[in-house]
């Protein structure tokens, strides 16, 4: 399928969508935001996609933001839409039933950290900026930067980011904890897509039980996420992969999973 503003290949079992508003810096506009959740729900149901890499097109920005310029005349009730409609969207990627990794090449500021942080995480370049800015606009973060943001790095130093409108280095933000690792801009993809490649070599099952065992269970407390992992530790045993995984282990031997 082709879009007016995203990009999508894949090949060896990964997916890469990239967001593709060259002249507005990747910007998510309602048309782009709508888009974007069609995207991802075919990418949920194409087999041949194990893993999937989010990033933008160009060199210069991941995603810059929502898009002012439409934002700017907007009614409460037109904001109140536009919120849940990026909400939404940014919802589908976080819950796709894939691993979804952020290469973060540029600026990511207000919708682009949203999205970044919506992805099970972000590998970033050493040229990439963060930021939630909104305030500076009269706003705040409305794409569920506020939720996700203080899950992952705590209330502290989210509200410390959001109040200032702080923009932070890829650096920085793998010293708070919100990326995984940095690497020079012409090593961005490569080094995503290398740890696509583990990924998709692995169980595909277990991997998709995992991320929404992890997703379901952040938010219990402990005793009940640990009833969840059991239950669905459990279900994993009435798999093909599981089969193949301990028999090749034993064999010593390469698995080869079908993802059944």
């Amino acid at each position: 399928m082709t879009y007016e503003n995203l990009l999508f290949e894949k090949a060896d079992g990964i997916g890469v969508l990239s967001f593709n508003r060259p002249k507005a810096l990747n910007a998510l506009n309602s048309d782009t935001l709508k888009e974007l959740e069609v995207a991802l729900n075919a990418i949920q149901t194409d087999e041949e996609v194990k893993v999937l890499i989010v990033t933008g097109a160009g060199e210069k920005s991941f995603v810059a933001g929502a898009d002012i310029a439409e934002m700017k005349d907007m009614t409460a009730v037109q904001g109140l839409e536009f919120a849940r409609l990026g909400q939404k969207a940014i919802g589908t990627l976080q819950d796709i039933n894939k691993p979804v990794i952020a290469a973060v090449n540029g600026f990511a500021l207000g919708g682009g950290s949203e999205v970044a942080l919506a992805c099970d995480f972000i590998i970033a370049s050493e040229k990439a900026k963060f930021g939630l800015p909104e305030v500076g606009l009269g706003l705040f973060p409305g794409f569920g930067g506020t939720q996700r943001l203080a899950r992952l790095i705590g209330k502290a130093k989210a509200k410390e980011m959001i109040f200032t409108a702080k923009i932070i280095g890829g650096q920085e933000a793998y010293e708070m904890g919100i990326v995984n690792k940095v690497v020079a801009p012409e090593q961005l993809l490569d080094e995503a897509k290398a740890i696509a490649k583990a990924i998709a070599s692995k169980g595909q099952v277990a991997v998709k039980l995992a991320k929404a065992v992890i997703n379901s269970g952040f938010d219990m407390d402990i005793k009940n996420g640990c009833e969840l992992e059991a239950n669905t530790f459990g279900v994993l045993f009435n798999t093909d992969d599981q089969k193949e995984g301990c028999s090749a282990f034993v064999e010593k031997r390469p698995a080869s999973f079908t993802g059944k």
